[in-house]
């Protein structure tokens, strides 16, 4: 069935220049580039990366075991007994390994890596020992968890169907082999995950079929930044009143969602002060993104998170509803480059903006 559906899906999308069959890479994706203190293996390419500046990240301890729960995708979902919880810089790095190279041999290799830096192993696995479903990558729902929907689910991937990177992390996969490591790093100590398998494919992404995939999490040791900026009202009032609009830095939503997350009550609470002390404003709230991730990804995903400001005032601020209108502008007016974090931190913010 699933192959049937596949290739009814591949028929329908092989109309459209909007879709294409994975092709063997020549270069890393724009953008992407290696971590400093791990090394590829030698002849990879980068076909899937991803950073954020700051996030939580939980490495696995031992293998995935079932609880009594399903995701959202309808996975009975598995999770390892002992796990560790890091937080700091994330960088997803997903690499094509060259013909011939096994998950064993390129694994292997990471960890003469780790431990010639002075690493140390935590957790080791292979094929069924991992838990969970060792046949499965990040792709479908209604079976059995795999050990890489531990770490990411196709349903958050940024890259489009069937190109290269959602061919590397969505197919079937045999072979599975995992290690999970500390490193040593100048502001305290690094983690590390590995994984590696070998596609297999004989539809719209063929052209990796029996080759090898490496998945690998770096996590670096960093301080958060502490920077809770709260506009007082008077302040947002005089610059609607200058300018039109402001922009706000002091709404928070992690990676990828569009959940606000509690530290963004004080910035809530002063645009309902705004709202309330002059009973005639309208305003349009509108979400702002970096350029991380695809155009209408990005649309899509500042719309949400306009919505959910909205909400908020509505339903916890008692703002008349009339009085708000949400709005999605992703990537498309930046408030700074998004050549480094710093600009892109610039960039996701949420604007109010003068209706009437």
């Amino acid at each position: 069935m699933r192959r049937l559906l596949a290739a009814v899906l591949l028929s329908l999308v092989s109309l459209s220049p909007a879709f294409a069959d994975a092709t063997i890479p020549t270069k890393d994706i724009p953008g992407a580039k290696d971590s400093s203190f791990l090394k590829r293996y030698d002849g990879s390419f980068i076909v899937s990366y991803e950073r954020v500046a700051f996030t939580d990240f939980k490495v696995p301890l031992s293998a995935l075991e079932p609880v009594d729960r399903r995701d959202s995708s309808n996975n009975a979902v598995f999770l390892p007994k002992q796990e560790k919880e890091v937080e700091g810089p994330r960088t997803r790095l997903v690499y094509l390994l060259p013909a011939e190279r096994s998950p064993l041999e390129v694994l292997r290799n990471y960890q003469d890596d780790v431990e010639a830096a002075g690493g140390s192993a935590l957790f080791s696995c292979k094929a069924e020992s991992c838990g969970g479903d060792a046949r499965r990558s990040s792709s479908g729902g209604g079976g059995d968890m795999s050990l890489l929907m531990y770490f990411v689910h196709e349903r958050d991937l940024k890259e489009p169907s069937f190109s290269n990177g959602a061919c590397a992390l969505t197919p079937s996969i045999t072979d599975q082999r995992f290690f999970s490591a500390k490193m040593p790093h100048p502001d305290g100590e690094a983690h590390v995950t590995v994984q590696t398998y070998q596609v297999s494919d004989d539809l719209y992404c063929k052209a990796f079929n029996g080759r090898t995939i490496a998945v690998v999490h770096i996590v670096e040791p960093r301080t958060r930044d502490r920077k809770m900026t709260t506009v007082k009202a008077d302040e947002m009032a005089r610059s609607i009143g200058a300018t039109g609009r402001i922009a706000l830095y002091g709404i928070f939503f992690d990676t990828d969602k569009a959940e606000l997350k509690p530290p963004s009550e004080p910035a809530l609470a002063e645009i309902a002060t705004l709202l309330k002390s002059d009973p005639q404003l309208a305003v349009l709230i509108v979400g702002h993104t970096d350029n991380q991730g695809g155009f209408d990804y990005n649309v899509e995903l500042s719309r949400k998170r306009a919505d959910a400001v909205v909400k908020a005032l509505v339903t916890a601020y008692k703002v008349e509803a009339k009085r708000l209108r949400a709005a999605g502008a992703g990537m498309i007016a930046p408030a700074a480059a998004n050549d480094a974090e710093d600009g892109r931190a610039r960039n996701r913010r949420v604007e109010v903006v003068k209706l009437n």
